[in-house]
């Protein structure tokens, strides 16, 4: 029964595509033009911003007046109404459990990412999680997927690592000698350090090729 480690952001949940259609609203709201959507979207680098630094970032260009932790509060709470599970995700770590894989997410960030595992309703279809801030150590440190393995009692072993980030999940699966799978949503590879078993579109096709090679 191998191990499935699989990343939370834009792998399992479109974190990206919750935040472009919250950007979207929200700068209707302080009637600012469409065109700087995809300035907001790049400034937020796929959450690798501070929520802290992308409010000032927002106040500065905008001038407005709402207070910098109004807008993180903003920042936090705003995608996370545009945030689904995927049913065929659903549908496919169920038949991945069925053939034996066990899925397990290993995420970077801070612990409230528990609560969005929760709401989207992965936690039904995973065997567990482990989140970075929770347990002191973050993606591609090789302890943050032990600990996720300790957390079931399985070992590393035979086991496969799922995830959009070059380095912190393809570049952690490398560091353990361990098979991966990268979303690539539409990124070409170019880390020469390193390289995934395998390139996907989807988590759903992951799941396919992990199924593939038993």
């Amino acid at each position: 029964m191998p191990l499935v480690f699989l990343s939370l952001d834009d792998t399992l949940l479109d974190r990206s595509g919750a935040f472009r259609l919250w950007a979207k609203g929200f700068l209707d709201e302080i009637a600012a033009p469409q065109d700087d959507l995809e300035w907001l979207v790049s400034v937020d680098a796929d959450g690798l911003t501070s929520r802290w630094d992308l409010a000032d970032l927002i106040r500065d260009r905008y001038r407005l007046r709402a207070s910098t932790i109004d807008l993180v509060d903003e920042l936090k709470n705003g995608p996370l109404t545009y945030e689904r599970l995927d049913p065929m995700v659903g549908c496919a770590l169920e038949i991945a459990a069925d053939a034996g894989l066990v899925p397990l997410i290993v995420t970077n960030g801070p612990a409230e990412q528990e609560g969005r595992i929760r709401r989207t309703g992965l936690d039904r279809y995973v065997a567990g999680w482990v989140i970075s801030e929770e347990c002191g150590v973050s993606k591609p440190n090789p302890r943050i997927f032990a600990m996720a393995a300790q957390r079931v009692r399985m070992r590393l072993a035979g086991a496969w690592v799922v995830g959009d980030s070059p380095e912190a999940d393809i570049g952690g699966a490398a560091a353990m000698g361990l098979p991966s799978v990268w979303v690539h949503r539409g990124r070409s590879w170019m880390d020469n350090r390193f390289a995934p078993t395998h390139v996907v579109g989807n988590v759903i096709q992951a799941i396919s090729a992990i199924m593939a090679t038993r």
